[in-house]
């Protein structure tokens, strides 16, 4: 399974994604700049991306944690998540992200 990751300055990765993974650990464990200060607790919003808007409806909906946590992130749009709260799984193989600025 593979991840898609536009960075910050516009860079484009193919990441290996391991099924059960978070999305967060796949970006940090590639080197990428995710802080992710938390862990994946969903505790901060240091792991903010951007869904592509073509795979939105095929990632799970977000929590009520997660939708208070994303209170306190910067530059909030209808398709940013805490990339800690999505599971990677077969039916998300190809997912395409951008990380949020800092």
């Amino acid at each position: 399974m593979k991840i898609h990751v536009t960075d910050r300055d516009g860079g484009e990765h193919e990441l290996e994604a391991t099924n059960g993974w978070r999305v967060m650990e796949i970006i940090r464990d590639a080197g990428l700049p995710i802080t992710a200060e938390c862990g994946g607790a969903c505790a901060c919003a240091t792991c903010h991306v951007y869904v592509d808007p073509s795979w939105v409806e095929r990632v799970e909906p977000r929590g009520e944690e997660e939708n208070d946590m994303l209170d306190l992130a910067f530059e909030v749009q209808e398709n940013s998540r805490l990339s800690c709260q999505i599971t990677m799984t077969p039916e998300i193989d190809g997912l395409k992200v951008t990380l949020a600025p800092e």
